[in-house]
């Protein structure tokens, strides 16, 4: 009964553009969301500050004290978007110690971290200063081999594959920049950019499907299972439970956020704040 009901919305839909007949839908969007009142979301990407697996990593002292100034003034920017919730990089199964660990730091925000990743740097400190109780990681742990394309008999498109992955620039003009001369400010701005999460995107998981054998789809199925992973990490999101008056950060990597991205775009529940208007 609820398939014959979609179906007989699209054909309604589908006749109604046939017959010529106009659907403003910019004005159909402002309806709805004057209508359902969608939870906000600041979805937020970094790299890395402190020890990581991941094969591309930014170089960042995460113990200099200069840095670690510069990341808490960043933090003390986002506040301003005065989060009731925050999501972090890390499995659901270390919550217990998150939130311990949290609720450490602020009541001390002095406390010494051995090695402080972006979680302690920055996540604490911001829920810190805008008196957040509730913090959850939403990570779900799923390998995938990128270097597939390298490791197969390629009789897809090999060429373009090696001619991408040797230069990406002149495909992805963004990224054309000395990130290690850019103020921390900078980079992450360009970590959130459009242009550089599409990229993210690209380079991590489509690639791949220029990848594989005759009959094969080795790069596709790789590439599938980071998708997997994404999907599993955006169904975590889902498991916490949140009203409409909540207000959502969410610090990952920024390639788990470029997916987010495209997934909240399209979200009945989920609705994002534009994040460089809280990186000034």
């Amino acid at each position: 009964m609820k398939l014959f009901k979609i179906l007989t919305i699209s054909q309604l839909l589908l006749g109604t553009l046939a017959f010529g007949q106009q659907i403003d839908f910019e004005a159909d969007k402002k309806e709805i969301e004057s209508k359902v009142q969608k939870i906000q979301v600041l979805n937020f990407g970094t790299f890395h500050m402190g020890e990581t697996s991941d094969e591309n990593k930014t170089e960042f002292d995460e113990n200099d004290k200069k840095n670690q100034k510069a990341v808490h003034k960043i933090a003390e920017m986002l506040a301003k978007f005065k989060p009731t919730v925050i999501l972090v990089e890390t499995r659901p199964e270390n919550d217990e110690k998150l939130q311990s660990l949290y609720k450490q730091y602020v009541k001390n925000p002095d406390m010494k971290f051995k090695n402080p990743n972006e979680v302690e740097l920055l996540a604490y400190e911001l829920g810190r200063l805008s008196g957040t109780k509730r913090i959850y990681g939403i990570d779900h742990k799923m390998s995938y081999n990128y270097k597939i394309g390298a490791e197969i008999n390629n009789e897809i498109d090999k060429e373009m594959l090696y001619k991408y992955y040797q230069n990406p620039i002149p495909y992805h003009t963004s990224i054309k920049v000395d990130r290690d001369n850019l103020s921390l400010l900078n980079q992450l701005k360009l970590s959130n950019h459009d242009l550089y999460l599409d990229f993210l995107i690209t380079v991590n998981a489509d690639m791949l499907t220029h990848a594989g054998t005759k009959n094969g789809f080795e790069g596709a199925d790789e590439a599938a299972k980071y998708y997997q992973r994404n999907l599993r990490m955006y169904s975590n999101l889902n498991r916490i439970k949140l009203t409409k008056e909540d207000r959502v950060f969410i610090l990952m990597g920024a390639s788990h956020t470029a997916f987010f991205r495209d997934f909240m775009s399209r979200s009945p529940k989920y609705k994002m704040v534009n994040t460089f208007e809280y990186l000034k």
